[in-house]
């Protein structure tokens, strides 16, 4: 059992984009941020990630996946020891498929592998009690915005989106008391991200993104291309709405016959406009859009937004944030919540039908 009142817990998170695991601290009561600790992050190598890769789209039984679940334990163990402090843990694990409304979501990974390893309860399978009850599985970093909208002293709402591999945004009306309270947060996912241009560059150039945004910057945007891309059934979907990493997979093959810039250049723009799109379902404007994840460092994603949004954009770091870490963050906070029977999603987050406390908690000695 966890002591009462704020407890250190660490998150760890494996994303789309497939290039490592981010750990964080966070001192927190599953409700309010009282502190942001240290942070660590391990990178994939290249063995691994082509592992990762190949599991991609792959369910439970599948051959890939016990190879992919491998390499993710043994990283998360070896980060996850590094955080001895920390009461409990909270483990996302790798998405490899997720199809809420069809065969559910798949995460790989076990928590209690981990939680034998590091002698210390670990909260994990965050998405699938979500699914079971009608939801989306996903955004599940909200409840953990509305914190930080909090901890930052936002009087006005403000809008947090997430450029991971896939984009998320969330809502917020930080007047409110709880991320419960009706009308607090609306989110969903807006696209795709950063994953069409890692791909890209990944296939073309043997790099793993376009550092800065350099290539996208040096070419120019189709917009026919543009255009067609906002035809995607998905935009027409109201949210909460949520998709998996290659539901936009044949994104790349519009782009085949582009330079290299002229390429990263569209994706980009693609990017940011499935993110404008999706503003339009803001009940209210927000004062700002403040970016993390990795595609606030990119350069031509931030200028691309900025001219398609009705409103300042800025990387979280202008209101006290970590960027790179705040989705990792998130998890620390959810295990706390679920530790102690407090809700990680909600009608407006995923559209499941009511309040839902997520995860299942492992513990040392405990039977798989």
């Amino acid at each position: 059992m966890l002591s009462a009142g704020p407890v250190w817990s660490v998150g760890a998170m494996s994303g789309t984009s497939l290039d490592g695991v981010d750990a964080a601290l966070l001192l927190t009561d599953g409700q309010r941020i009282v502190e942001f600790g240290r942070h660590a992050y391990r990178p994939y190598d290249d063995a691994e990630r082509a592992v990762l890769h190949a599991a991609l789209g792959c369910w439970p039984g599948a051959p890939e996946v016990a190879a992919a679940a491998e390499v993710i334990e043994t990283a998360h163990a070896e980060i996850l020891s590094e955080f001895p402090e920390a009461a409990i843990v909270g483990f996302h694990g790798q998405t490899l498929a997720h199809e809420p409304r069809g065969r559910g979501t798949h995460q790989a990974g076990d928590g209690a592998v981990l939680a034998e390893i590091l002698g210390r309860p670990v909260v994990w399978d965050f998405r699938s009690a979500d699914v079971r009850m009608g939801g989306q599985g996903a955004p599940l970093a909200p409840y953990f915005h509305f914190a930080c909208a909090k901890w930052a002293g936002l009087a006005a709402p403000v809008a947090l989106l997430n450029l991971g591999g896939v984009g998320n945004l969330t809502w917020i009306d930080p007047r409110l008391p709880g991320p419960e309270s009706p009308g607090a947060l609306l989110a969903f996912d807006t696209g795709p991200a950063n994953a069409p241009v890692n791909d890209l560059m990944a296939a073309r150039l043997g790099l793993p993104r376009d550092e800065g945004g350099a290539l996208a910057l040096s070419g120019k945007a189709d917009p026919e291309v543009v255009a067609r891309f906002l035809e995607h059934s998905y935009f027409m979907k109201i949210p909460p709405k949520s998709l998996d990493r290659n539901d936009f997979h044949g994104l790349l093959d519009r782009v085949a016959g582009m330079p290299d810039a002229d390429a990263a250049a569209t994706l980009t723009a693609c990017a940011a406009a499935a993110v404008a799109r999706g503003a339009e379902h803001f009940p209210i404007p927000p004062q700002s859009v403040y970016v993390c994840g990795g595609g606030r460092l990119n350069e031509a994603m931030m200028v691309a937004l900025a001219q398609r949004l009705d409103c300042p954009v800025a990387p979280v770091e202008d209101i006290g944030l970590n960027g790179d870490m705040l989705q990792t963050q998130a998890f620390a906070c959810l295990a706390v919540r679920v530790a102690r029977g407090l809700p990680t999603s909600g009608p407006a987050t995923t559209g499941v039908a009511a309040q839902v406390g997520g995860g299942q908690i492992s513990r040392a000695g405990s039977p798989a």
